[in-house]
């Protein structure tokens, strides 16, 4: 093969490979902050985030927040979105904590650290719609997460 054939050969294959890479990525699943287009549902998916993480310390001090962790705190709530269908991938919301202790002897502080990743159930085919509609309102944590029949509370019980 001459090297105007290769160079040729190789041009193609880049195109080629180009239209591959550009096909797949539109049907992959990104965060759902970068699918969202509209004004009213981007403003839906903040209020929804800064909802939830309200609704959290208004509780945690009564439920999650007792025993070995005390001062469990919100990180992200995020879920992705498959580009082409538009419908919710997962959703997880993770929370950190910590325990610290203060040696009485020395005044040296130990930290004992904490994550959790809490999956939130999301029926399969569930639109970003109907996902923004059902968690809208000013208590989301207390909300059904469409054709799941559990709220996104449930779904922290197992996981803190």
């Amino acid at each position: 093969m001459s090297m105007r054939s290769s160079l040729v050969v190789a041009v193609l294959g880049l195109s080629v490979s180009s239209v591959a890479v550009a096909q797949t990525s539109n049907r992959g699943f990104v965060d759902i902050a970068s699918y969202l287009t509209s004004e009213a549902d981007i403003t839906a998916w903040y209020t929804l985030r800064s909802n939830l993480t309200q609704n959290f310390d208004d509780i945690c001090g009564d439920t999650f927040c007792e025993g070995d962790y005390s001062n469990i705190q919100s990180l992200r709530f995020r879920c992705s979105v498959n580009q082409r269908s538009g419908n919710i991938g997962q959703c997880v919301w993770v929370f950190a904590a910590s325990n610290e202790e203060v040696n009485y002897f020395t005044g040296a502080i130990t930290v004992e650290t904490q994550s959790f990743t809490c999956p939130i159930a999301v029926a399969p085919g569930t639109s970003v719609s109907a996902f923004l509609s059902a968690l809208s309102g000013p208590s989301p944590l207390y909300a059904t997460v469409p054709g799941t029949g559990q709220t996104v509370y449930d779904n922290l019980i197992g996981c803190l």
